[in-house]
């Protein structure tokens, strides 16, 4: 049983809302999450990362008792004694991805596109390398037909030409929400993922499981990939003091910066009063 005047369900984003801009967590931040999950509290890491890097989001959120991964099309249940069980797993079909990027560069020109299509610990990205992308080490090229030649978790897509928020403005104009899932996450990119899949989809599964309703849920974020979740969730929608100007705006309290521990600040507080 949770106490009296506290959410029944905690969600966090990862990056740049709860790992730091050196991409650790601190040793207070772990210790924050697990005072909230021995208060009754379940604990859930909803990031945009993809399941190739389940256990390196196992680490930065060890009290997680679920992951809502792949910006919520991915989601994994770590509480089961058994072992984790993936309760919700979509794709993007490849055929459908091809016709909207043709659409998307008739439209904007060019695109640099990496897909992400395995789910294996690590696998790598496949695509057009961009030397934007931060993370060259789990990258392989491979043509746009390789790219596309099978269903997909999640593909990327930038051009030099537009900027990421104006890329994902021109996108949402042309392909309809019952194609494909956009936003952006803070990378340069725009995340195309299957239709219906957005981080507040990916708690649902969470939140029905455990039979909690969205409006004892309290969430945190920094990007506007956060943003369906913030919709969606009414104990409070917080924002860390880095995040993005849409997701400041459509929270209900701001935190310290990502790199203050604003979270676990946040958290520390909200247990203590």
């Amino acid at each position: 049983m949770t106490r009296p005047g506290l959410p029944k369900l905690i969600a966090t984003d990862l990056d740049g809302t709860l790992v730091r801009s050196d991409d650790t967590v601190s040793a207070y931040t772990h210790g924050v999450l697990d005072r909230v999950r021995a208060a009754g509290i379940p604990v859930v890491g909803a990031t945009g990362r993809g399941p190739r890097l389940t256990e390196l989001t196992r680490n930065d959120i060890r009290a997680a008792d679920f992951l809502v991964m792949a910006g919520g099309g991915w989601v994994v249940d770590q509480s089961d004694p058994t072992g984790p069980v993936v309760l919700r797993e979509e794709r993007l079909a490849g055929e459908v991805l091809a016709r909207l990027l043709a659409e998307l560069e008739a439209e904007v020109g060019p695109l640099t596109v990496m897909v992400e299509a395995s789910d294996e610990h690590d696998a790598p990205l496949w695509g057009d390398y961009h030397a934007s992308w931060p993370y060259p080490d789990r990258f392989e090229a491979r043509t746009r037909a390789e790219c596309l030649s099978g269903d997909v978790i999640k593909a990327f897509a930038r051009t030099g030409d537009h900027h990421v928020d104006e890329l994902l403005a021109v996108a949402r104009r042309i392909v309809p929400p019952q194609v494909a899932t956009l936003t952006q996450a803070g990378l340069g990119f725009i995340e195309i993922c299957p239709p219906g899949v957005d981080k507040a989809t990916g708690l649902t599964v969470v939140a029905q499981t455990l039979g909690v309703d969205p409006a004892d849920v309290l969430v945190f974020g920094d990007m506007p990939n956060d943003l369906p979740m913030f919709e969606w969730a009414g104990w409070s929608r917080v924002a860390v003091a880095n995040a993005h100007p849409a997701v400041r705006a459509a929270a209900d309290e701001v935190t310290l910066r990502n790199d203050d521990d604003g979270v676990a600040v946040y958290l520390d507080r909200l247990l203590s009063r």
